[in-house]
């Protein structure tokens, strides 16, 4: 998502054929003419997929008035397509190392990914996996009622050495689906303002480049 302090902007409707946001001026060309509608709030979310939402929930959970912008209603998004699960080194069902996670990662980018973007990931990896299960996120369960965890290609324990890790945490085949739909669900109950099949046109941004609002329609 992009994230906008301050105020946003949306426009609709007929009304005055030039307008002024700030210092920046805009028109509409052919026939229609459009009226600006201002909407104030303190953070705004430009997208609903997983990341905007959990984006949105973030900033709702910091005390801010968060409005998020989407072209689809948040649960047609396209993280609602993911099946497979995520690799999180939870140690549910052998031992299991955030260190070994990282390797594998590392190792799979053919050694081209940012290497302190994945050793942040895997580090948190787990934490937002138990996040995600407060959340209200159905992962399958293991007899004893853990987050049961799958085996995929490219995962290895003791960095490659040890054999197959089960280090991918699902809901069933469907967990995009049960992901997206708890992460709505927690942004409503925080509060949050949702303005669905708004497509966001351009940036508001201020005299110093710090961007201050968005338009859209």
């Amino acid at each position: 998502g992009i994230f906008g302090h301050g105020r946003w902007v949306f426009g609709f409707g007929q009304g005055n054929r030039w307008g002024r946001i700030g210092r920046r001026m805009f028109s509409t060309s052919g026939s229609s003419e459009y009226a600006i509608v201002e909407h104030e709030y303190d953070a705004v979310v430009v997208g609903a997929g997983g990341a905007g939402l959990r984006a949105t929930i973030g900033l709702c959970e910091a005390g801010l008035r968060t409005a998020n912008i989407t072209k689809l209603f948040p649960t047609r998004s396209h993280t609602v397509a993911a099946q497979g699960g995520i690799n999180a080194a939870l140690g549910n069902m052998t031992e299991d190392d955030w260190r070994w996670h990282m390797y594998d990662t590392v190792k799979g980018s053919d050694w081209l990914g940012d290497q302190d973007a994945i050793h942040y990931m895997c580090r948190e990896a787990p934490a937002a996996v138990i996040e995600l299960e407060n959340y209200g996120v159905p992962f399958s369960r293991t007899e004893e009622g853990k987050i049961y965890q799958r085996a995929f290609g490219g995962q290895s324990l003791k960095f490659g050495k040890g054999g197959q890790a089960y280090r991918c945490a699902a809901a069933a085949d469907r967990t995009g689906h049960a992901l997206l739909h708890t992460l709505y669900g927690q942004a409503l109950k925080h509060d949050a303002t949702f303005f669905v099949e708004y497509f966001a046109l351009d940036l508001i941004m201020d005299d110093d480049g710090a961007c201050r609002g968005v338009l859209a329609l």
